[in-house]
């Protein structure tokens, strides 16, 4: 585990939005990156495909877009759409500091896809790492997280808190085409990320209540879970965890909020 974390609903919220969750610094993954964007199409973009007796897989589908939205432009070319809906939700500071406004759409996909997974590559990350160290506290059989270290994440949950849901949910719906196009692309010509993306937060939901302090041992490098249990955990609960208890519960609050507006069941 690495030592530097940040902070990343952005992504998930987004779509994943970024999960809400967190970005890590970890060692590299093998999880290859998405194909090489293709040359630029004129060809306008995909439009998702309706929930019908010959897709029974689709559990939660997205409703196509009224005729009368703009049209979206072709996924190689989507940076500044996204940029254009996320920035007055997150403000253009924020934005400018923390995303990385290049192939966002298959960055945010690939991440989110890579979530429950035992590691995500922090080249396909959305965001910027964030700067510092993880606080420890002890040596020895006495390593652990420190109580500090939880506090260098509250003013991204006070901001994940801040965001409005239901229109972070928006962008993601209103841009969900290309959102399915790179889903695609990453390796999964007949899945659905919609769906994908509900599994994810389900499993991130899922994250394990552990007591503190938390272990840690370093046997190289980088940090690890004293607890090979702890440590066995997917990347996505791992971030989770290593935010803090009290996080934990505020972020699983705001991935319930996002799961209902993504789904359709806000209640």
């Amino acid at each position: 585990m690495k030592t530097s974390t940040r902070w990343f609903l952005v992504a998930f919220v987004v779509a994943a939005l970024a999960a809400a969750f967190f970005l890590m610094r970890q060692r590299p993954g093998a999880v290859p990156p998405p194909p090489s964007p293709a040359q630029v199409s004129t060809a306008p973009a995909p439009s998702p495909e309706p929930a019908t007796a010959t897709t029974p897989n689709v559990r939660f589908p997205v409703a196509e877009q009224p005729a009368e939205a703009p049209p979206l432009p072709v996924l190689e070319q989507s940076d500044s759409s996204m940029r254009a809906g996320l920035a007055p939700l997150f403000g253009s500071k924020n934005f400018n500091d923390w995303f990385i406004p290049r192939d966002l759409i298959r960055h945010i996909v690939a991440t989110v896809d890579n979530l429950p997974r035992q590691s995500a590559a922090r080249r396909l990350m959305p965001v910027r790492s964030m700067a510092g160290l993880m606080v420890v506290t002890g040596s020895g059989d006495e390593l652990s997280i420190s109580p500090e270290n939880s506090a260098r994440y509250l003013p991204f949950v006070a901001l994940a808190e801040s965001v409005d849901s239901a229109k972070l949910v928006k962008v993601y719906l209103q841009h969900y085409p290309l959102f399915q196009q790179a889903y695609r692309e990453l390796g999964f010509p007949q899945g659905y990320f919609n769906d994908r993306l509900v599994v994810v937060i389900d499993h991130l939901l899922a994250t394990p209540d552990v007591g503190e302090p938390l272990l840690l041992v370093q046997n190289k490098v980088l940090y690890e879970f004293a607890d090979p249990q702890l440590e066995s955990l997917s990347a996505g609960q791992k971030i989770m965890i290593r935010t803090g208890k009290a996080n934990v519960a505020r972020l699983k609050a705001k991935l319930r909020d996002i799961r209902g507006q993504v789904t359709g069941n806000p209640d």
